[in-house]
């Protein structure tokens, strides 16, 4: 896989496909993580004299201009982090985002609006796609695939476009490959994987694929509900996919044919109602009441978590053990991070809701391995399957 380095970039126009998805609330970024985690690539290009047009997805607008997902405060606050003007376009490859580019003076930065207000950044017809890449492609002389996080995604400007210029992996996307790489190949041994989340059914090919490479498997967050029940618990109110029992109880018996350690919770927080305020205690796993949910894992899961890491070489954890944004909730989760960092081991974070967890509960990030920017990304490069993204990288 190329890189920039292998890329002739000075005074040409440079088209950097980043993953600038942030959270926002009443118009504010609250978690920057993913544009800082994009500064090192386009910090690199401006300083070789490139022309950076940077181009992002927010939301899922599904090709409509929805103003709640512009990226004009993204453009603002990477701005503010670069210490530069970013000339922010109204439009994706209109008169305003032609009039930006060509106003970029060398190392200058110009962003594009939102790609998914374009129906064909996200459309399944080849030639609707191939007709916006074609327009996106001619803003550019170059191309550097650098959202990580999209790369799973066959659309127009992660897969299409690179067909269309010369192309190299931005610096983001080569460490991603390398980290996931340690967790594939060769992998250093006792290997532990921690799982959260809501649902089992996101996770079902990595936990199927892990079941032969994993030492142990931990199941927290809203997934290890289904998990309790295909072992006959009573599970109350929690959340619960009936439809994924079979599949559950064929994963643990097979984990325990191959020697795979399974490791659920021993106790759980339940509350009356999905709120902070809600009456909530700890009760045991195999008794949470009929009118209760769970919404974390208890203080003895936690320390049991964080044993069964401790003596862990390599730990890959993605998803949260419970509902982290609200205080009674986040222990587990909080329980889970330390334990990583407790264990020496190298420790990836696999992005989404684990990253965000992380930063909000107050971790340094640089105390971690390597904290991903691509929650489903990192999860279908472990299932074994071919990334759009990065199948169009190597071509």
């Amino acid at each position: 896989m190329r890189t920039i380095d292998d890329l002739d970039v000075a005074g040409k126009r440079v088209l950097v496909r980043a993953d600038l998805n942030v959270p926002l609330q009443d118009g504010a970024i609250t978690d920057d993580g993913r544009i800082r985690a994009s500064l090192p690539t386009i910090e690199a290009l401006r300083a070789r004299g490139a022309k950076v047009i940077v181009c992002a997805h927010l939301g899922r607008p599904k090709g409509e201009v929805k103003p709640e997902f512009s990226l004009a405060p993204v453009a603002e606050r990477l701005g503010e982090l670069l210490g530069a003007d970013v000339a922010a376009a109204r439009d994706v490859v209109g008169d305003s985002a032609r009039a930006a580019v060509d106003g970029l003076a060398d190392g200058g930065v110009a962003l594009l609006e939102n790609l998914r207000f374009e129906p064909g950044e996200t459309s399944k017809d080849d030639a609707e796609r191939g007709a916006f890449a074609d327009r996106l492609a001619a803003l550019a002389e170059c191309y550097v695939g650098d959202g990580f996080g999209a790369v799973h995604r066959g659309h127009a400007s992660v897969y299409d476009v690179p067909e269309r210029l010369p192309h190299a992996a931005g610096g983001l996307i080569a460490a991603e490959v390398e980290v996931l790489k340690r967790l594939t190949q060769d992998v250093e041994r006792p290997y532990a994987v921690a799982l959260g989340g809501s649902k089992v059914s996101d996770k079902l090919g990595v936990i199927d694929n892990l079941l032969g490479k994993a030492d142990r498997i931990l199941i927290g967050g809203g997934m290890v509900f289904t998990f309790l029940k295909a072992q006959g618990h009573e599970v109350g109110k929690s959340l619960l996919e009936e439809d994924q029992l079979d599949t559950v109880r064929e994963y643990l018996r097979r984990a325990e044919e191959a020697g795979v350690e399974f490791v659920l919770p021993v106790d759980i927080v339940a509350a009356t109602a999905f709120a902070a305020d809600a009456e909530h205690g700890v009760v045991a796993a195999d008794a949470i009441p009929s009118d209760r949910l769970g919404l974390d894992i208890g203080p003895e899961s936690g320390k049991l978590f964080a044993a069964r890491l401790a003596d862990a070489r390599t730990v890959f954890w993605n998803g949260p053990m419970g509902v982290f944004e609200m205080e009674p909730y986040s222990h587990g989760t909080r329980a889970v991070a330390q334990g990583l960092l407790d264990s020496g081991a190298f420790t990836v974070v696999g992005g989404g809701d684990s990253a965000a967890a992380v930063r909000r509960l107050g971790f340094d990030e640089a105390a971690f391995s390597h904290i991903s920017t691509g929650g489903g990304a990192s999860l279908e490069y472990l299932e074994g399957k071919t990334l759009p993204g990065l199948q169009a990288l190597e071509d």
